[in-house]
């Protein structure tokens, strides 16, 4: 096994957010030559805990763009746990590789054997490319992982608690954009009907919206139509964004919120479960501009983050989708600083996370005695 690598971390593109000084408390490149692993952890913040993300298995271009997402993930991790008030800081994992072809048993231990080094600082869970089961077979060599599947006395599927704390959000949104928390009649277009979306979808019916759909894969699309056959699909993902909607709600891939993709927008308000939603600063500022009430992404998703965390302790669904439920609070929270302060929510969220995990780790301070 190989040993565990702390490494600086390198300069990345000119433009991108994150150079040199990324503010990460530790990057760990992980390669094992048996298995074919390849993998970067990246812990962002401890202070209010352990960090907790989930580990994407993904077949990145190259090692520098592996990078630049589990940094950014990560960051992303360490701000939904402190905007959600959960006693754990943020990390993310990436495996390089396409996990249809190079995911095997050894290499998912052989991972696990990574996250075990770290001593607990880090606590993995399943994302892109990976599912419950896999985390079934990481725990057989770390006792750092949740997510696992319900027969291993897991959680399961976390999408569930993430499409229903993407509803509460969007009701405290709709409370602050039109006076009522309510969805009824509304208008809504769900891009994205994977796990998240088509939960979200099911959801959005029970609540009263009128539901356009649109994905690139067909075969989703068609089951969701099967299943609520009130919900119409869009030609494609940019017929959606310009219909004639209320609420617009991204549960695809990050970076859909581009310059391109406001500008088509007819929407109020997007709320949805995909993680880092804006590509650039300039498509906040676009937002802002068009008076387009944008929701966190990290605030609006909290639900899978607050249901994976929910398992360290031991799961309980009701305690879990309890705590989900409070979105709706945390949402007006941000929203009632982002007006106070004169800021778009985006600014107020961050703000709201950073003063938290400031406010928390200055309690280290304080020694305990036996």
């Amino acid at each position: 096994m190989a040993d565990v690598i702390t490494a600086p971390l390198p300069e990345l593109d000119p433009d991108g957010v994150f150079a040199r000084r990324s503010g990460h408390e530790q990057v760990v490149y992980c390669q094992d030559e048996s298995s074919g692993l390849r993998a970067i952890i990246a812990v962002y913040s401890t202070a209010l805990g352990p960090a907790l993300g989930g580990t994407r298995f993904y077949p990145y271009r190259d090692e520098t763009a592996a990078l630049g997402d589990v940094l950014r993930l990560s960051r992303a991790m360490a701000y939904k746990s402190a905007v959600a008030g959960l006693d754990l800081g943020g990390g993310k994992a990436v495996i390089i590789g396409d996990p249809a072809r190079v995911k095997t048993e050894a290499l998912l231990r052989a991972y696990g054997r990574f996250v075990q080094a770290l001593g607990g600082r880090y606590v993995t869970a399943c994302d892109i490319g990976t599912t419950e089961r896999d985390m079934d077979v990481v725990a057989r060599e770390s006792q750092y992982v949740t997510g696992r599947s319900r027969e291993a006395g897991g959680a399961g599927d976390s999408s569930e608690l993430t499409a229903y704390g993407v509803v509460q959000a969007m009701l405290a949104a709709a409370e602050h954009a039109w006076g009522e928390a309510d969805l009824t009649g509304r208008r809504i277009g769900v891009e994205g009907v994977g796990k998240v979306g088509r939960r979200l979808v099911g959801h959005l019916v029970e609540a009263g919206a009128s539901v356009l759909v649109a994905d690139p894969d067909r075969a989703s699309v068609s089951a969701v139509l099967a299943r609520y056959p009130q919900v119409t699909a869009a030609a494609d993902e940019h017929a959606l964004r310009r219909a004639e909607i209320d609420l617009y709600a991204p549960c695809a891939l990050g970076g859909c919120l581009d310059e391109s993709t406001v500008s088509e927008l007819h929407a109020e308000i997007v709320c949805g479960g995909a993680n880092n939603q804006l590509a650039t600063e300039r498509a906040q500022k676009l937002l802002s501009d068009r008076r387009i009430l944008y929701i966190p992404d990290y605030v609006a998703n909290a639900g899978g983050l607050i249901q994976v965390a929910d398992e360290i302790g031991g799961f309980a669904f009701g305690r879990a989708k309890a705590r989900a439920a409070r979105i709706f609070d945390t949402t007006r929270a941000v929203l009632g600083r982002a007006g106070a302060d004169g800021i778009p929510p985006a600014v107020a969220a961050d703000r709201l996370a950073q003063q938290r995990m400031s406010e928390i780790a200055a309690l280290r301070s304080i020694h305990l005695t036996a």
